[in-house]
């Protein structure tokens, strides 16, 4: 008898302990500097994840290493559903061209996919070229001169394969995050970038740089009159953008659920729709925002992009 009230006991201490997540503030780890997209989207989905929650949501950038410093940390966190990450391409699929701990599929529980996200390639306001085809004219008239940020894996990768394509050298140029790379960016240091519409659009608005084009298949709806790379100058070089909430392995169904009831209420919200189209984010669709929508389009991605960083042999040290 004396058992069976102890386990009867504990399991109305775990159920409670269900019901009553979260009972303290959220960790959101951003694995870059402030002033980027990712640092931009995690604080507007925070803020509106909070009242649903009914805890706040702490924003804490840890940046480094191409974001796998911060992905580090959150595999190796306590899996309790009080650390969470905003993670994207360059921290869930190409953290693989780095030296990495961590297995980017299997050491991370899907929350819910936040928005599919267009990247653009932008030059300074002065370079002499406005697409594509005129870059890579510039860039074989001007071998090893073009420089490139490389702030992320995403653009690492794409400007090895720009390279590939075109036939061109370009020098890249590292930086910690697509923030301090903006920031150089818009004082003419470097030429060529790849980086989210979240961050290009606000410069592209003002006339401090150039959108040469968006490296998606097919152009955005969010994206008027930006053409895609085929039609700027170079068929088939494109580039993964998205974001999605990920939190360690082993976190608890009842935690997951809460978190992703919190994004997904989180999302339907008008003011949060309006503010990612204003960005240039596409809000994923309602099935992909689920835990197993994210874990479906994980998986694609990886199966997409993890052969041609093989085969094109891209590490970086």
């Amino acid at each position: 008898m004396r058992l069976l009230l102890a386990a009867a006991a504990l399991l109305l201490a775990q159920a409670a302990g269900a019901q009553s997540f979260p009972s303290k503030p959220v960790t959101l780890i951003v694995p870059f500097p402030p002033g980027g997209s990712t640092d931009t989207t995690a604080r507007i989905i925070a803020d509106k994840m909070r009242p649903f929650l009914g805890q706040s949501v702490i924003i804490e950038n840890v940046g480094g290493a191409g974001g796998t410093i911060a992905m580090t940390r959150v595999a190796r966190a306590a899996p309790d559903g009080y650390t969470m990450d905003i993670g994207q391409w360059d921290t869930h699929v190409g953290a693989v061209i780095y030296p990495i701990s961590f297995d980017v599929q299997k050491d991370f529980a899907p929350i819910g996919l936040l928005s599919v996200n267009p990247q653009l390639m932008i030059a300074r306001k002065s370079f002499p070229a406005s697409d594509l085809k005129g870059l890579v004219a510039y860039a074989k008239a001007n071998p090893g001169k073009v420089t490139f940020v490389d702030q992320n894996a995403a653009a690492h990768v794409t400007g090895v394969v720009l390279m590939q394509l075109a036939g061109i050298d370009v020098q890249f140029i590292p930086f910690r995050g697509a923030g301090p790379a903006m920031t150089a960016m818009l004082g003419e240091q470097v030429d060529l970038m790849v980086v989210q519409a979240a961050v290009t659009l606000p410069q592209s608005r003002a006339g401090k740089v150039k959108i040469l084009a968006n490296l998606s298949p097919a152009a955005s709806p969010v994206l008027p009159g930006i053409p895609v790379s085929a039609e700027s100058g170079v068929p088939n070089l494109y580039a993964s953008g998205w974001f999605g909430l990920f939190a360690p392995r082993g976190t608890p169904g009842e935690a997951i659920g809460r978190l992703n009831g919190a994004m997904v209420q989180a999302l339907a919200d008008p003011a949060v729709r309006a503010r990612f189209a204003d960005l240039g984010l596409e809000i994923a669709s309602r099935e992909q925002q689920k835990p197993e929508g994210l874990a479906a389009f994980h998986k694609a991605e990886l199966d997409k992009w993890l052969p041609v960083i093989k085969a094109a042999n891209i590490k970086v040290e």
